[in-house]
């Protein structure tokens, strides 16, 4: 994960990654088959630790806003390069190949899916509890993952103006005015 963050995934030479981690690049392909199938599964990974994580936060008996705003801020990049938003980056460059298969696509929807599902369960819970004003979960919650998206990219590309805590300020101003607004 750390070597395609640091190079991206087309500098990337499974010979290298072998020496790294002390295997053949013959060794690697035989359990990753292709570079893109070794992307996906360092995703995969990475996702897994997010997911449990992401699970004890939305587990907690914090309420839906503190909730929320773990959710938010375990979302947003921690900065430029951030090794799991790079292996986003590189999935999503990779899925807009002609040549991407369709389990590949599969993998990539089910990863994405788990954020939303887990999403739009909180917002129905801080609407049935009154937290929030009555919004239709699932659409708000492909609207604020969008926001979050096209700011998280920002601060994992570094774009300049753009960082971590200006992004979780936006993102609260627009959860405050949008879910909390009487």
């Amino acid at each position: 994960m750390a070597m395609i963050a640091e190079r991206g995934l087309e500098k990337l030479t499974m010979a290298a990654l072998g020496r790294e981690v002390g295997m053949s690049s013959g060794h690697l392909l035989y359990y990753f088959r292709s570079k893109d199938e070794l992307l996906l599964q360092a995703l995969e990974w990475s996702e897994g630790r997010l997911g449990a994580e992401r699970g004890r936060l939305l587990t907690s008996t914090a309420t839906a806003r503190e909730r929320l705003d773990a959710y938010v801020d375990l979302y947003v990049p921690a900065g430029h390069r951030d090794p799991h938003w790079t292996l986003w980056l590189e999935v999503w460059n990779r899925s807009q190949n002609a040549a991407a298969d369709a389990d590949a696509r599969d993998r990539q929807a089910a990863i994405e899916g788990a954020w939303h599902r887990d999403l739009v369960a909180l917002l129905a819970e801080g609407v049935s509890r009154g937290e929030f004003r009555p919004v239709d979960p699932d659409r708000f919650a492909a609207r604020l993952r969008a926001l979050l998206d096209g700011f998280s990219i920002h601060v994992a590309i570094g774009l300049r103006g753009t960082d971590r805590e200006q992004v979780i300020g936006h993102v609260t101003e627009f959860v405050t005015d949008a879910l909390l607004a009487s």
